[in-house]
């Protein structure tokens, strides 16, 4: 079962840190529901393909294309460093899709923007 908690917040908030301070980006962390870790991008200097809406979410990161945007490396970066890569606490996946099995350490979830408060492009 899906879980997280402010002891596993509090240690990997200093990676996700890095990264927003890494790309110039100002966001906050948060948890949901004890089950998912959330990061929320309110401003910064990467232009983020939103589909003309100021808002948006990315909840799932997969393999770096070779000739990739500032964008994608910063989701790529900031989705390893919420799944714990180089942490005391790492992320897993035991899932099987296939028989509707769902067994992760905890969920992720990168929030660009919000409905009531669009991302804000500082470049």
């Amino acid at each position: 079962m899906a879980y997280m908690n402010q002891e596993k917040k509090k240690e990997l908030a200093p990676q996700i840190k890095a990264v927003l301070k890494k790309y110039k980006v100002k966001g906050s962390i948060a948890i949901q529901h004890h089950s998912k870790l959330i990061v929320n991008i309110k401003s910064g200097n990467i232009k983020f393909p939103l589909n003309g809406r100021g808002y948006g979410e990315v909840n799932h990161v997969g393999k770096l294309p070779e000739n990739c945007t500032e964008a994608e490396k910063f989701l790529y970066e900031l989705w390893a460093a919420m799944n714990g890569e180089g942490s005391k606490f790492s992320n897993f996946d035991n899932s099987d899709p296939m028989t509707d099995y769902f067994h992760v350490g905890w969920y992720c979830q990168i929030k660009i923007g919000d409905w009531g408060k669009e991302y804000q492009l500082t470049a």
